[in-house]
């Protein structure tokens, strides 16, 4: 497995540590119909390799909070509706439940930072993604091992968070079990940190030993 393409957003940030910018997702999941006996998929798309942050890499629809989009939570729902629709072309109905589902923050050694919250939501059917052609150029729905085991194989970029995302939907055999399982649950905030020399280092999470205090 190769090291992915950093832009150049992604740079080292050596004084004082960005103030994250509020960003939101869709982990957009393929509901029953003529589906059904399909494994759950989660849809996912590709970033232009122009992009400054995290180019050609395979991210869940999503984007910083506008102002238009409101404050507090509303605000990021309200975020996480509008990005999919801009980034991939599907409208969720008015009344469509999103189900937070994780937030994660970037480490404070990247100089462009966001604290983004992940809503769960069920894809409407008959509504294939199209991806706009500016920031997002690529779009495919994946089962999660599958997407996993592209990643490991070099043949898809993923950034950590949906990593660990994608591996908190393996024990789901569908979508509704998905969201179903994280209704009502309490969400931490997850702030990654990097140990180690610039040719040596590594990621760890809260919980880890190695976890600086």
């Amino acid at each position: 497995m190769t090291e992915r393409q950093r832009g150049p957003a992604e740079a080292p940030n050596l004084g004082e540590p960005a103030v994250p910018r509020p960003s939101a997702s869709v982990v957009l999941l393929r509901r029953g119909g003529k589906h059904r006996d399909r494994a759950l998929e989660v849809l996912l798309l590709k970033r232009t390799e122009e992009a400054k942050f995290m180019p050609g890499v395979w991210v869940f629809p999503g984007g910083a909070v506008d102002a238009g989009d409101g404050e507090g939570e509303a605000g990021h729902r309200a975020c996480a509706v509008r990005e999919l629709e801009e980034e991939a072309g599907i409208a969720l109905p008015p009344d469509e439940e999103l189900v937070l589902f994780s937030r994660w923050i970037t480490p404070e050694v990247v100089s462009r930072r966001f604290d983004a919250w992940f809503f769960l939501a069920l894809a409407p059917a008959h509504t294939p993604p199209e991806p706009d052609g500016v920031e997002t150029t690529e779009a495919g729905w994946f089962e999660p091992r599958a997407a996993l085991d592209a990643q490991h194989a070099g043949e898809l970029s993923l950034a950590f968070p949906t990593v660990q995302q994608l591996k908190q939907l393996l024990p789901f055999r569908t979508a509704n079990e998905a969201i179903e399982a994280h209704r009502g649950r309490a969400v931490e905030p997850i702030l990654p940190k990097v140990i180690g020399s610039p040719e040596a280092h590594r990621v760890v999470l809260p919980g880890d030993p190695d976890y600086p205090a």
